[in-house]
This record gives C-alpha cells, structure tokens and sequence, in this order.
C-alpha cells in the first residue's frame, strides 16, 4: 500500500506565498517522476510542475518564474514552492508520483489534493 500525503495548502493574498509539501509512504521501492497538478472549479485539471528522479524540471508556462519543484529522495518528499501568488492560481492542488513497488510494478499514485485559495 502507497500513499502520498499533501500538506501546506491554505488561503493567501494576492503577491504572497506558500510551499507546499507531499510525502509518500509505504511499500516503495524507487520513485521516478513526481509532480503536482491542479484543478479549478469547472476545469480540467493541468499540469503544474514535475520533476524527475535525477532532478530535471519542467514547468506550466503559467506559473514559471513564480513556482520552483524541488523534492528530496532520501525523505521520498516532493515540495512546490509558490511564490507572487494570483487569484488565478486558486485551486485543488494535486501531488502525483510515479512509484516501483517491485523491480516490475510501477503505478501512478495520486494525495487527496489541498486546496490553495489566493483572495484578498
């Protein structure tokens, strides 16, 4: 059993910050990618940030420059650090990661989601 718990969600104003965490649990025995995603109200839930095992990026142009994905393997941890936030940037945010739980088993794992809201 896996699971990826999310933490540091909340509500923020406008220019202001927030760093998100996940860390995954269980029977693991390598992660490759990892990464966030999130869904508004009424949409389609997109991309985010991701980041490889070896630490390669890639990121929504929406959120580049504002947004750094960092993770830490030793602690099976993926963070999302947030920065001159907009009101636009208020959704579920979704932390995804690809898991090995055996030399042959690899499964997309998803958390429970936590909400950001940016509102003054």
């Amino acid at each position: 059993q896996v699971q990826l718990v999310e933490s540091g969600g909340g509500l923020v104003q406008p220019g202001g910050s927030l760093r998100l965490s996940c860390a995954a649990s269980g029977s693991i025995w390598s992660i490759n990618d990892m990464g966030w995603y999130r869904q508004a109200p009424g949409m389609e839930r997109e991309l985010v940030a991701r980041i490889s095992n070896g630490g390669t990026t890639n990121y929504a142009d929406s959120v580049k420059d504002r947004f750094t994905i960092s993770r830490d393997n030793a602690k099976n941890t993926v963070y999302l650090q947030m920065v001159s936030l907009k009101p636009e940037d208020t959704a579920v945010y979704y932390c995804n990661a690809y898991i090995y739980t055996s030399v042959s088993s690899r499964h997309p794992y998803w958390g429970q989601g936590t909400q950001v809201t940016v509102s003054s």
